[in-house]
């Protein structure tokens, strides 16, 4: 019996160790797997799959310490993959693993992870809440660095959402923690970020000295590290933009042209930050008070080209801000127009509020009337709906920590009551996908009605147009059929008269007086004759010959005149653009007006030739240009091109696009002629 007793004990123990021995080669091949996942010399697909097959194994082993630690490694992986979606998942799976195992590190870089992935999606309050989370984590131990970088993300964060004050304390204490650390290149450009985020933050609030001191602390870290160039090239940028808002302009050229030898240092890292250079340069003179309008127009148009070959939208977007002002401020009204519309364009579509609140007040100058009641009433609107947001904002920061401190108290109870949450969750999963269709739907409806109105707009404006143009000409008609029944009527009557009472008195005299009577007689007849044909001339119906052809001519006319373009345009006589619908109309008229903008704006043409004409019951509208062309394969649509194809699909026709570089540009529209 203690032979058997024995021998089970063996066999126990042998079985023990030969499971220790498997884990122990089970967990040196994930630290193997994992080290090369991290291997730069392998590429990224392979250390994608040795990232993969070590999650497999720790899979197999079932520790959730192995677990956590593979999965840290997989969210580096799905970072350098960009694959965001599982990225954000693993880091939410690493938060519970930890709450498990009581990892207060891993608990604080995970939630440090989904704030710096929350924050790069724009996702503010999210982001708020995970770099909340992890400071009180990395409060608990001395992780100091990173404590500073969390607290510098939050500042941001916070400023983003004009809570300045919030965002300076913040600051304020990541200063203080790295102020006390070794002076490393990392620690350094974590400083020189944070002095810059007070500086701007001083700006705001209008405090302006107080804002060039930290510029300067921001120049004087710069100057400390071993690469930073760059950081300091950006502190005298923005130190110049304050010189300016104190209307110091002599010092803000003077910072702003030191900048500009510097360019061959730059260009290769920020390609267009020499584009924002000149653009504030002359923006700057012109308001020192220069004249100088054809060489800072030539300045602000080299800084757009540079901005719009780099594909840089927000540098452009500050181009045409400037240009717009430029404009505007010498009544050139057509061109100040072109410019602040693009920057509203382009300002609405990066959901920069600060340049579309810019862009609509100075449209709202240039535009008289309802049209310019319009863009003030929504620069009103946008304003108070900012303004909301930024009350709404101001307790968000105790709120949020508030909400994490009782998370935990959450998590317990809704521990004990797993049967019930499933319940409430598939109701509240039901409840957000009806509220989601009705949002959805409703979206969908104010999207809708939205066209509905601008188009009414368009039709509006145009009939407008029209009506006009019918009172201008009824009014020269009626003063043609005024001046035409006086001179029958009057003037002809008189003279036909003398004419009579002449005649009758050659029987009274001699032959010298009756000669020089009959002479009299003669002139009176021609005179008579010329007033007759003025008459004949005036009444002649020349209301026939107008339409939406003269206000075509009238577009082309004034925008070749001011784009300084030769032009050709003809249009046949076979189209009844009575029996065309508005809408058709409009579209055309406005497609002529961006294809004229885009070409003064990008082809450098000399001269533009357009037609339209009718073929198959299709009409058919041709702009060809001189101008250098551009290579259709290279090139991404531009806000222009997209507008004119959407305009043209809107009507149901076709519209192509024929260019090749140094060859100019055509663009084609066919049109169905359909009749109203």
């Amino acid at each position: 019996m203690r032979v058997i007793l024995i021998l089970l004990l063996i066999l126990i123990c042998n079985f023990g160790y030969g499971q220790n021995a498997k884990q122990n080669s089970l967990l040196a091949e994930i630290d193997d797997l994992i080290n090369k996942s991290k291997n730069p010399s392998f590429t990224i697909g392979e250390r994608t799959k040795y990232a993969y097959k070590s999650d497999k194994i720790s899979k197999e082993l079932a520790v959730d310490s192995i677990t956590l630690k593979v999965n840290r490694n997989m969210a580096l992986i799905y970072a350098e993959l960009k694959d965001y979606d599982n990225y954000i998942s693993i880091n939410k799976v690493n938060v519970e693993l930890a709450k498990k195992l009581k990892d207060t590190s891993g608990l604080a870089v995970a939630n440090l992870n989904l704030g710096g992935i929350y924050k790069l999606q724009s996702k503010n309050d999210s982001a708020y809440y995970f770099f909340s989370t992890a400071l009180k984590y990395y409060n608990a131990f001395d992780e100091l660095e990173q404590k500073a970088y969390v607290l510098m993300s939050i500042a941001n964060l916070q400023y983003n959402e004009k809570d300045y004050t919030s965002s300076e304390y913040s600051a304020i204490r990541a200063i203080k923690i790295l102020d006390a650390l070794p002076e490393t290149e990392n620690n350094l450009d974590n400083l020189w970020i944070l002095y810059n985020r007070i500086g701007d933050i001083s700006s705001e609030l209008g405090d302006f000295e107080k804002s060039l001191e930290y510029h300067d602390k921001a120049i004087a870290i710069a100057d400390s590290m071993e690469d930073g160039f760059i950081n300091k090239i950006y502190s005298i940028n923005n130190m110049a933009f304050v010189y300016r808002e104190l209307k110091n302009y002599k010092k803000t050229l003077e910072l702003y042209r030191s900048l500009v030898p510097l360019k061959s240092k730059y260009q290769d890292y920020d390609p267009t930050f020499y584009a924002l250079i000149i653009n504030n340069i002359a923006y700057t003179e012109f308001l020192d008070g220069s004249t100088e309008y054809n060489r800072l127009q030539n300045t602000f148009y080299d800084a757009y080209k540079l901005a719009e070959v780099n594909d840089d939208e927000v540098t452009k977007m500050a181009v045409t801000t400037d240009l717009s002002k430029f404009y505007l401020k010498r009544q050139k009204l057509d061109s100040a127009y072109i410019y602040a519309k693009e920057t509203y364009d382009i300002s609405k579509y990066l959901s920069s509020n600060d340049y579309t609140l810019e862009a609509l007040l100075i449209l709202s100058q240039i535009k008289e009337g309802e049209e310019g009641k319009k863009y003030l009433n929504e620069h009103i609107k946008l304003t108070d709906s900012l303004l909301n947001l930024e009350r709404n904002s101001r307790n968000k920061s105790a709120r949020i920590e508030f909400d994490s401190d009782q998370l935990e108290a959450e998590n317990e109870q809704i521990s004990k009551e797993n049967l019930y949450l499933v319940i409430v969750s598939i109701g509240l999963l039901l409840t957000a996908i009806l509220v989601y269709i009705v949002i959805s739907q409703r979206a969908k409806n104010r999207k809708l009605k939205l066209l509905q109105v601008q188009q009414k707009a368009n039709e509006d404006i145009y009939n407008l147009m029209l009506g006009q143009q019918d009172k201008v000409d009824e009014a020269r008609a009626k003063e043609k059929i005024r001046v035409s029944k006086e001179l029958h009527d009057g003037v002809l009557g008189r003279l036909f008269g003398t004419r009579l009472s002449l005649d009758s008195m050659n029987f009274k005299d001699g032959k010298d007086a009756m000669m020089t009577r009959a002479n009299y007689i003669g002139q009176l007849k021609t005179i008579e004759d010329d007033i007759r044909k003025i008459s004949h001339e005036l009444n002649t119906d020349f209301v026939s010959g107008t339409g939406f052809m003269d206000i075509v001519t009238e577009l082309i006319e004034n925008q070749a005149q001011a784009y300084k373009l030769a032009y050709d345009f003809n249009y046949t006589d076979d189209i009844s653009w009575d029996l065309v619908s508005n809408k058709i109309k409009i579209n055309i008229y406005r497609i002529i007006q961006e294809s004229m903008q885009n070409i003064y704006k990008h082809a450098n043409a000399k001269e533009i030739k357009i037609s339209i004409s009718l073929e198959k019951d299709v009409i058919c509208l041709d702009i060809i240009d001189d101008g250098k062309g551009f290579d259709k394969s290279k090139n991404k649509k531009g806000i222009g091109l997209k507008n004119m194809s959407s305009r043209v699909e809107d009507i149901n026709g076709e519209i192509a696009f024929t260019s090749q570089p140094d060859n100019g540009t055509t663009v084609k529209v066919k049109i169905p002629y359909t009749k109203q």
